[in-house]
């Protein structure tokens, strides 16, 4: 079937704009198709890995009840190294760092808790891990050191902790009339029906400081 003149006119247009752009546009389309391969080839890593590491880690919440702790720190570092990215990266260090704690083997509890602190994603379970790692620091007497790291950034839930741990460092270092303050402001802070708010206000009470009264 002929093509009337103004069919002709439209396909001359198309091939010339085609002529000028066409290259351009095919380009554009393969690095949009290589974006897309590449976003969906990633996201499918994501998962694999996430899988992956789910089931180390159940290995070595077995080994917690097995209380081999040898096992328990080579899956936890075994997950750092391969999984490093996901959250059982940062689970698996604190329970190795519980685990050598309870062993009293401070330098491996100590280096799995550095670990957590540096190198997780979830602020959450970096929190956990600087509080834990103060309270070594406190036992191991880094006062400065513990106070330091409590001076980083904590998720605003954690704002009553992190006062309770510096009136504990403080008292060691006999900075009672400073502990005091950093106990009330863990009282303020902390919620009211909190199983730790009795003996933040035990140690309050030891520094010679009358009661916070609970609001209402």
């Amino acid at each position: 079937m002929a093509y009337d003149h103004e069919e002709e006119e439209q396909l001359a247009s198309i091939k010339a704009w085609w002529s000028q752009y066409g290259n351009l546009l095919t380009w554009f389309l393969i690095v949009v198709m290589a974006i897309y391969a590449g976003w969906s080839g990633w996201n499918y890593y994501q998962r694999k890995q996430s899988v992956q590491a789910s089931l180390l880690y159940d290995e070595l919440e077995k080994s917690i009840v097995a209380r081999d702790n040898v096992k328990i720190l080579r899956i936890a570092e075994d997950l750092q190294i391969k999984f490093g990215k996901t959250p059982y990266a940062q689970m698996s260090a604190l329970a190795a760092a519980k685990s050598a704690f309870d062993a009293n083997d401070m330098k491996v509890a100590k280096s799995q808790l550095v670990w957590a602190t540096n190198n997780g994603n979830d602020e959450e379970y970096k929190a956990i891990a600087k509080l834990r790692l103060s309270g070594i620091l406190l036992d191991t007497k880094s006062y400065d050191e513990a106070l330091k790291l409590l001076e980083t950034n904590f998720p605003a839930q954690f704002s009553g902790l992190v006062a309770d741990r510096k009136g504990d460092i403080l008292v060691s270092q006999n900075k009672n009339d400073t502990a005091r303050s950093s106990y009330k402001l863990a009282l303020e802070k902390i919620e009211q029906d909190s199983p730790i708010r009795p003996l933040i206000q035990m140690k309050l009470d030891a520094l010679g400081s009358s009661p916070v009264k609970d609001a209402g």
